[in-house]
Formats: structure tokens, C-alpha cells, sequence
């Protein structure tokens, strides 16, 4: 009778730990999930380390823009891109804002007018956290110059509009 009491007993703790022991299994599994998971994310970010470009390489860029109007691509990586740009009397039709990319622009050469902020109007989608309207109502105008760097943040409506010419780097950055 003693023994009945035992195993009784015993089955009972058993039951009680499986859940227990369920539990942590899956907290161990979720976890090497995310220890995997994180692993590949370090592996891909290492496949992007660095990238130099010489002043003279960025200088030829320069001047074939100059020559051919344009961009230049010098990074197109899933997290960051690095344009070199050059216009000549151009103006975007619409403002554009993206919810996971901020912006940093500095003028090489030339000048151009930012259109930026206010309440967007009439907007609509062109990808997934990519987002055009054709007006932002209250919008501020600022006038960039040579050498002068502007950073606009994520979700911040923007346009360029250049009436002579200019030439600029943009970062992008997720």
C-alpha cells in the first residue's frame, strides 16, 4: 500500500514538471533559434565590412557626372547606399518620405532648395515603407549651398527642387 502512495506520488510530480520541462525546451529551442537567426545577421553584415574610395576615383565620378548629368551609385548594400548625384534644372514632382531610410545630403557643388516636412496630401504608396504625395501642406523651403550637409530623419516628407545645377552625395541609411 505504501508503494501505491509512492508511485501515486511520483506520477503526480511527474505531471506536474512536464510543462515545466516543456516550457524551458522551447525557451532553449527559441533561444538557439535566435542565436542562429542572429549568426546569420552577423554573417551578412560581415559580407559588408568597409569600402574606400580613393580621392581620385571620387573625383573621376565628379567629373563624368559633370560631363553626363546623373547618379552614381558607390554603394548599393541592403543597409546603407551612397549616391553621388548631379542636376541641372530639375524638380521632383512629388515629396517622397520612408519609414525605415534616413537621408544625409551634402552639397559638392552648386545649390538646391528642400522642400520638408508639413502634413502630406493625397498620398499614396510605391513599396513597402515607401510613401509619394504630390504636396505636403506647411512644408518648410531651405536653400543648400556648397559644403553645406542636411540630415532628415525617417518619416519626414521631402522634395529637391534646382534651378541651376548642383552636385551632391546622399547616404542612406536603414
Amino acid at each position: 500500500m505504501k508503494e501505491t502512495a509512492i508511485q501515486s506520488s511520483s506520477r503526480r510530480n511527474f505531471l506536474r514538471a512536464v510543462p515545466a520541462a516543456a516550457a524551458a525546451g522551447l525557451t532553449l529551442t527559441n533561444a538557439s533559434l535566435l542565436s542562429s537567426t542572429a549568426a546569420a545577421q552577423a554573417a551578412s553584415a560581415s559580407a559588408f565590412s568597409f569600402k574606400l574610395f580613393k580621392a581620385a576615383q571620387i573625383e573621376d565620378d565628379l567629373n563624368a557626372l559633370a560631363g553626363h548629368p546623373g547618379n552614381k551609385n558607390l554603394v548599393e548594400e541592403k543597409s546603407v547606399v551612397v549616391v553621388l548625384t548631379t542636376e541641372t534644372e530639375k524638380a521632383a514632382a512629388e515629396f517622397e518620405w520612408h519609414e525605415h531610410r534616413d537621408h544625409i545630403f551634402q552639397i559638392l557643388s552648386g545649390s538646391t532648395v528642400y522642400e520638408l516636412g508639413g502634413t502630406p496630401k493625397g498620398a499614396h504608396s510605391k513599396g513597402p515603407g515607401e510613401w509619394l504625395a504630390p504636396e505636403s501642406e506647411n512644408h518648410e523651403s531651405i536653400t543648400l549651398n556648397k559644403g553645406d550637409m542636411l540630415v532628415i530623419g525617417r518619416g519626414t516628407p521631402h522634395r529637391r527642387v534646382t534651378k541651376g545645377t548642383v552636385t551632391l552625395s546622399l547616404i542612406s541609411a536603414q
